[in-house]
């Protein structure tokens, strides 16, 4: 089974998906991850990173062909990213949403940071994000059609939400 779970910063992707795998015993890969260990394989704190895969499309692209590599290569597991739900051919695509003073409350939380400079940089990040998507691949990150299930992660648990998508699992088998 090959379950993707999506959504914008602050959504819940890494929580869901630490449940997620443990419950149906995936393999987990956050891209997330991969592009943190790309940042210090190359000696450059995640921010430096960041601004230069903005500037260098190679960059995104290499990360993304990795995801699908990661992808063909498995078939149990849990791929959590950005455009996984595009990229990968999943049995089950999941997308997280929350209204974006939510996600900036729970990155703000995370990162030790206020709520206010969460909100500025996460409301940036995603317009650029959305921006070299819509130039590299012509996908339009906005597009919720490819998903199996849209899921708002503020009107549920965490707990919850793992259990809504287990049923669909079971739907599936």
């Amino acid at each position: 089974m090959i379950i993707t779970i999506s959504g914008p910063p602050g959504s819940g992707k890494s929580t869901l998906s630490k449940i997620i795998s443990v419950r149906l015993g995936l393999e987990l890969v956050s891209m997330g991850d991969v592009f943190r260990k790309c940042a210090q394989d190359r000696c450059m704190s995640l921010d430096e990173f960041g601004q230069i895969a903005r500037c260098n499309e190679k960059i995104d692209r290499e990360i993304d062909e990795m995801q699908k590599k990661i992808a063909n290569e498995n078939d149990n597991i849990l791929l959590e990213g950005r455009l996984s739900g595009f990229l990968v051919d999943a049995d089950l695509k999941v997308w997280l949403k929350a209204p974006l003073d939510i996600r900036a409350r729970r990155i703000a939380m995370r990162e030790c940071k206020s709520i206010a400079k969460a909100m500025e940089e996460t409301s940036v990040r995603e317009g650029c994000e959305r921006e070299r998507y819509l130039n590299y691949y012509g996908l339009d990150i906005n597009d919720l059609s490819v998903y199996d299930l849209v899921i708002d992660s503020s009107k549920w648990s965490a707990q919850e939400i793992s259990e809504i998508v287990e049923k669909a699992v079971d739907f599936l088998i």
